[in-house]
This record gives structure tokens, sequence and C-alpha cells, in this order.
């Protein structure tokens, strides 16, 4: 049995594999990968036991970085919290593997980079990186998930935003992109982080339509706090937020998560993926527990594994100390100029 390469974005087979299998996220679509190629230049490939014109049995999908700043990789998936390999055995996932490290020899790549689900056996990859993973079972009535969230920080906050008569502003346009990223803008500059290229958001929106949601509450006319999510399947993802932090105390955050909880629920979806979070920034993490989201570790893992002396640094972290040196003017072009290359 061989191994192919496939071309994720224009093999008609994907699509259905995603459909079927039960471990495809958000992450694995052409709406996902369309973007990452078209704002990064980043090349889409999935590594296949199933010969060409044969129905598609499974996938394993990353993507190839080139970048005269960081070298060439494998990388699956690039600005993916998650992106499981879509193998039905571990042997079929031992023979792709290999496939991939014979790839890593001959094209010279500096490493691989994957995300593998815990219960994975792969001798040859070692964890480089962990994170913490939350999820939200809608699985409960309303009341029941009303009741899960917090009582102080997160039920009376939406309390505070009702009372406040914050406005929410719900869609896909261009228009209401623009407010949420420049709420997000705020955000990463509070954090010393340039943020993604306006380029990446408009991709995304390009490419998944329908299925992603803008989100944006305002106070008298001015946007307080924004999210991004979008829908797969079962699932809701809750990948991008961003506020100004002169409106916290109004709530306007939580209001946009139960918001976006009521509409998951009543439209069937099952979970509400929040998305991960490091393990050390207690604040991001203590918000989401109150939200009734259940934790679960999420493992990064590479070939060849880091040295000690970089061990648990990831290139993203690395990113951001490099971008604690940009003034923060110009954090919106340091994020358009080097973000392409920590993927």
């Amino acid at each position: 049995m061989g191994v192919y390469e496939i071309d994720p974005l224009t093999d008609d087979r994907w699509p259905g594999l995603l459909e079927r299998h039960s471990r495809a996220s958000v992450f694995h679509t052409r709406g996902w990968l369309g973007a990452l190629k078209r704002t990064y230049a980043y090349e889409p490939v999935a590594y296949t036991t199933s010969a060409p014109g044969k129905p598609l049995a499974n996938g394993w999908v990353f993507c190839r970085i080139h970048s005269w700043l960081t070298g060439a990789r494998l990388v699956s998936l690039p600005f993916s919290d998650h992106c499981d390999p879509l193998t039905n055995s571990n042997t079929e996932l031992q023979q792709i593997s290999q496939a991939v490290l014979q790839d890593k020899e001959r094209e010279r790549w500096r490493y691989i980079e994957c995300r593998l689900p815990n219960d994975a056996v792969l001798g040859e990859l070692r964890r480089s990186d962990q994170f913490y993973l939350h999820k939200l079972n809608l699985e409960p009535d309303l009341n029941s998930l009303h009741e899960g969230l917090h009582k102080s920080s997160t039920q009376r906050k939406i309390k505070r935003a009702e009372r406040e008569q914050l406005t929410c502003e719900v869609g896909r346009s261009e228009e209401l992109l623009g407010k949420f990223y420049q709420l997000l803008v705020q955000t990463r500059s509070r954090h010393k982080v340039p943020p993604q290229p306006r380029k990446w958001f408009s991709n995304l929106l390009n490419g998944f339509r329908d299925q992603l949601t803008v989100r944006v509450a305002s106070k008298q006319g001015a946007p307080v706090a924004g999210i991004l999510t979008i829908r797969f399947k079962d699932s809701l993802v809750y990948k991008y937020g961003g506020t100004d932090e002169r409106f916290f105390r109004f709530g306007g955050m939580q209001l946009l998560l139960w918001q976006a909880i009521i509409e998951a629920k009543t439209s069937g979806l099952k979970e509400f993926d929040l998305g991960r979070s490091d393990l050390d920034d207690k604040g991001l993490n203590l918000f989401k527990d109150r939200l009734g989201a259940a934790r679960s570790y999420l493992n990064y893992f590479r070939y060849p594994a880091k040295s000690s002396a970089i061990a648990g640094n990831s290139e993203m972290s690395r990113y951001r100390k490099l971008a604690s040196y940009v003034p923060k003017g110009l954090m919106t072009f340091g994020g358009r100029l080097l973000y392409r290359h920590f993927g």
C-alpha cells in the first residue's frame, strides 16, 4: 500500500472525507486552507493511502512553509488550534508518517510540526508544546447552560450589558468586519502582539461565507467588543475576539458569547469550541472556565525534537518576543510583514 500526495483545495474527494470523519474540524476545510494560501502563500498538501481515482479513506493535511527568515518546514496546521490526522487506525497513521518523514529528508525541511490526538503513538515525534483546549457541551437545555455560567463574573456581566443597552450587530459584511478588526488591533496591541493582517480576515470571510459570523457589541454607537465564529458540522468555533478596555465593565464580550451559545444551541449544534489557551494564561483560562467550558490538554509534536535550550519555546512565542520590540504605531505593519514567517 503506497502513500500519495493530494491537493485538498482541488481534490474532489476531500470535502466528502471531512463530512464522514468524526475528527474533521473547521481547520481541515477548504475555507481555512484557502485563506492560509491566499494570505500567507502556504501550500496545502494532504497525504493519504488512497490511490488516485479511489474513494478517499484517510488524509493527513499539512502546509509547506517557505521562509527566508525561519526556514522551510511542514506544519499541520499553521495558526490552527488543532488539526488531527484523519486516519482510521494507528497503522494508517504510522504509514503516512513514514512518508512524511521521507519527504522531510528529501526536501530538507527544517522540521515537521503537527497536532496529534492524545491516543496517537508515533515514536519519531516528540511533544514540543502543550496548551489547554476549552469546549462547551451544548447538549443541556438553555436554562442549564445559563446556570453553568459563573454567577458573578458572567451572568451579572450579561445583565449589566443589557442594562447598559448595548446594541449587537450580527453579520458578515466587510463594514462589520472592519469594526471587529479595530477591536482586535486594540486587544493585540495591549498584549504587545501585532495583529493578524486584515487580509487574513477578509479571506476567511470569503472562504466560509455564511458559515462565518461576526458579532460586534456597541455602546451608543461605539464598538466595545467583537467576536468571530465559524460553524462546521455540529460545532461552533470561537476563533478571534477583541475588546475596547475602556468598556470592560459593560460586559460586551460576555453578552456576545452568550448570544453565540443561544444561536448554536437553537441551531442544533453539539459543542462550542472556545479554542486553545497558554497554560500560564490564568486570566483567559478562568474566563473560559466561567463560561462552563471543560478543559483538556492540547499537545503539539515536532520532529526532530527541540533541543533542551528551546524546548517549550514555540515559533509563535519567539515571534511575540521579537514583536515586543516593534513600536506600538507600527504593530499592524509588523503583523503584515512578519506573520507569514511564523506559522
